[in-house]
């Protein structure tokens, strides 16, 4: 037998044990959908778990983004306020957090008076040490809707890529942050109007002042850590040179500008929601008795954002220049982001409502969090795009979850149920074997370990997947189940080594799959959250287990201590299940086309003679049959009345030859004949379009005479 055993010397820390770790402010303008779970609060969630499992002192922050143009497009396109917006997605978003396990320490929000507070705080000290420019330029003008258009209020072609759909405050198909003067062909999105530039007052971040520090403290200081496209991104905007930023806006919704002349003008949001941080680690330390500074002002104090690569400058620019300008706040130490997940091919869009819904999967897939985290965490876009499939995420919960985490610990407990009633047996003298699989045990948290803190999270995953593998292979290979019929003894040391293997899995899942995890400690009693669970008989004697444990002792789960009753940790994701997501999401898809439909203009006006040499008659289809080497095209015979006729029409896509024959239908006789892949038709079959895009016949409502005129 050979077994995967890594002589790897335990990771000892020599970084801070005080951890503030923050995920992107989602804004409440919409649900939490996968691409948001896969980029940001899955492998935050994951990193944050395991800081508090290995004994660091963790603050886990986020909060809704409640003052972004989105949220005030939104509300207008509702016809409701902005605060009705933010307070309807704010209770869903925190709600679908906590639903699906994600363990902020507080999730706050930006419309919360200490936040408001603490973000017009940190623009006055700015203000008042001279870290900002004064500046009246020239915005974009929406004269109609008589309003500024600052970014999202205006779309373009993005200078940089040449995206036709580009926001006025970020390219999403570039990623390229952008004032919306830079945008070519600008358009307004509130009225579609041109916009036209008009005079006003901002205050400015002089990034260029910044610059030297940024080059000192990222291109010379130690972020080549960083990952690749942080590295690469941040250094492509310090090359090309950095120039003031304006970090307020003319809108009426956001935090007031508390500066003379600040009237009608509001904080610009990402200048006020990396700030949130702050306010929400405030808040949270009110709430626990605690001092909030030291989480952002003692330089022994680990700082790491987690958040999706459309997010990299302003975390790595601009709040860093925000907080070097304020002077008493630590730095970033690392900031993870990923990149974007794709969904069945096509790129994820709220606007276009194709993704899977957080809450909507919640609902559909109950009591199945951890399939979905460890199907994101696998297929993790951590250094470049990733797609989402549902097969996929099919095959990762029966191929992976189902057939080898869930087979092992299946097989383990009830074998030891079977054999001694649930009871740990005790083990004789080890095998070579036994010995190689128990030091394998104790290599893996320094395993797992090693990829968390390089931020390889898929990495990590799989590691926890082949301690699960390594189960597996050692009961196949031992097969007790053989075996006990003819040396009991040795029976008893297989199982107690798998148990062992079993309780390892129980810890070191925690950070990838919790709900799982606090389900097998259940399955095998031990202690949950430092509270003995209790039995049917009594106590457990088991100890809570730490992570560190399953390095440092030789036996993690005792003989003699009694297990509980086997239950499945998965459950097979049938074809049907996944069919049915397939069909909702296409559903979903044609009836946001529907919505989204352009109607067409009124064409050019025609004299009731020109109507009147329209000649449109009820006919009846007698035969009906594909057009070869075609998708779209039927070839249909057609009783007009007045002839029998060839008509090649585009319906093959919607309707089968079988469903045709023997409709009525409106033709258009005296339309000119025309030759279609050799066919010729002579005349067009009248059809419209139902909301969800599905063609239908204009027909007569009743039977009538083949050949009947329709005038």
């Amino acid at each position: 037998m050979i077994i995967f055993a890594l002589k790897l010397k335990h990771f000892m820390s020599t970084h801070p044990k005080r951890y503030t770790i923050t995920a992107a402010l989602p804004y409440t303008n919409g649900p939490i959908h996968i691409g948001h779970l896969a980029g940001v609060y899955v492998p935050a969630d994951i990193y944050a778990r395991y800081k508090r499992l290995t004994g660091n002192d963790v603050a886990f922050i986020c909060g809704s983004d409640e003052h972004g143009v989105p949220i005030t497009i939104k509300a207008k396109k509702e016809g409701v306020t902005p605060q009705d917006i933010v307070d309807k997605y704010h209770a869903i978003i925190k709600k679908s957090f906590v639903d699906f396990g994600i363990t902020f320490d507080n999730y706050s929000r930006t419309s919360a008076k200490i936040h408001h507070d603490t973000a017009q705080e940190f623009f006055k000290t700015l203000n008042d040490k001279g870290e900002f420019i004064e500046e009246t330029t020239e915005q974009l003008y929406d004269e109609e809707a008589n309003q500024f258009l600052a970014d999202r209020f205006v779309t373009g072609t993005c200078p940089k890529c040449g995206n036709e759909e580009a926001y006025g405050d970020q390219c999403e198909s570039c990623g390229s942050s952008l004032n919306a003067t830079d945008l070519i062909n600008p358009k307004s999105a509130i009225t579609g109007n041109v916009p036209t530039l008009k005079e006003t007052k901002h205050w400015f971040l002089p990034l260029d002042k910044h610059e030297d520090f940024l080059k000192e403290w990222i291109l010379k200081g130690h972020k080549k850590d960083w990952k690749p496209n942080v590295y690469g991104q941040v250094k492509s905007w310090i090359d090309d040179g950095l120039r003031p930023r304006a970090v307020t806006r003319d809108l009426d919704w956001g935090i007031p500008v508390p500066a003379p002349g600040g009237e009608g003008k509001v904080l610009y949001v990402w200048f006020d929601a990396p700030i949130g941080y702050i306010s929400a680690t405030k808040e949270w330390a009110a709430q626990e008795g605690k001092d909030w500074e030291p989480y952002w002002k003692d330089q022994d104090t680990k700082l790491v954002h987690f958040i999706g690569k459309d997010n990299i400058v302003f975390h790595c620019i601009i709040f860093p220049s925000m907080l070097k300008a304020e002077g008493s706040y630590i730095l970033p130490d690392n900031v993870p982001a990923n990149e974007f997940l794709n969904l069945e091919g096509n790129k994820l869009s709220t606007s276009k409502n194709w993704a899977v819904w957080l809450p909507d999967y919640l609902e559909d897939f109950p009591n199945q969090q951890d399939v979905l985290r460890y199907a994101l965490t696998a297929n993790a876009p951590e250094s470049k795009d990733n797609d989402f499939t549902w097969k996929d995420f099919q095959a990762r919960n029966n191929n992976e979850l189902v057939a080898i985490f869930g087979n092992f610990i299946n097989r383990v407990v009830v074998l030891t149920n079977k054999y001694y009633e649930g009871v740990v047996p005790k083990a004789s003298e080890f095998s070579d074997i036994d010995n190689e699989v128990l030091a394998a045990i104790k290599a893996y948290p320094a395993v797992i370990e090693s990829s968390i803190e390089r931020y390889r999270f898929r990495e990590a995953s799989q590691e926890l997947m082949n301690l699960a593998r390594l189960g597996n292979k050692y009961l196949a290979d031992e097969e007790p189940w053989k075996l006990i019929k003819t040396d009991e003894v040795r029976t008893k040391t297989i199982m107690f080594v798998a148990l062992q293997i079993a309780s390892a899995l129980a810890t070191l899942s925690e950070p990838f799959l919790p709900f799982t995890s606090i389900k097998l400690k259940k399955i095998l009693r031990i202690a949950l959250n430092n509270n003995v669970i209790s039995t049917e008989g009594g106590t457990t004697n088991e100890e809570s287990q730490k992570w560190s444990d399953i390095s440092t002792k030789d036996i993690l789960i005792s003989s003699g201590h009694q297990i509980g009753k086997g239950e499945l940790l998965f459950s097979k994701i049938e074809d049907k299940t996944i069919d049915a997501q397939l069909e909702k999401l296409e559903a979903s898809k044609k009836a946001n086309e529907a919505a989204n439909k352009v109607i067409e203009p009124q064409k050019d006006l025609i004299t009731f003679e020109d109507f009147t040499k329209l000649d449109m008659r009820v006919g009846t289809i007698l035969e009906a049959e594909k057009m070869p080497k075609t998708k779209k095209l039927l070839i249909l015979k057609v009783d007009t009345g007045i002839d029998t006729r060839t008509i090649v029409s585009g319906i093959a896509e919607s309707f089968s030859p079988e469903e045709v024959v023997g409709k009525q239908v409106t033709v258009l006789v005296n339309l000119a004949p025309r030759k279609l892949r050799g066919v010729d038709s002579e005349g067009m079959i009248l059809m419209t379009e139902t909301p969800e895009g599905k063609l239908v016949f204009v027909n007569p409502d009743t039977a009538v005479k083949n050949g009947l005129q329709i005038s």
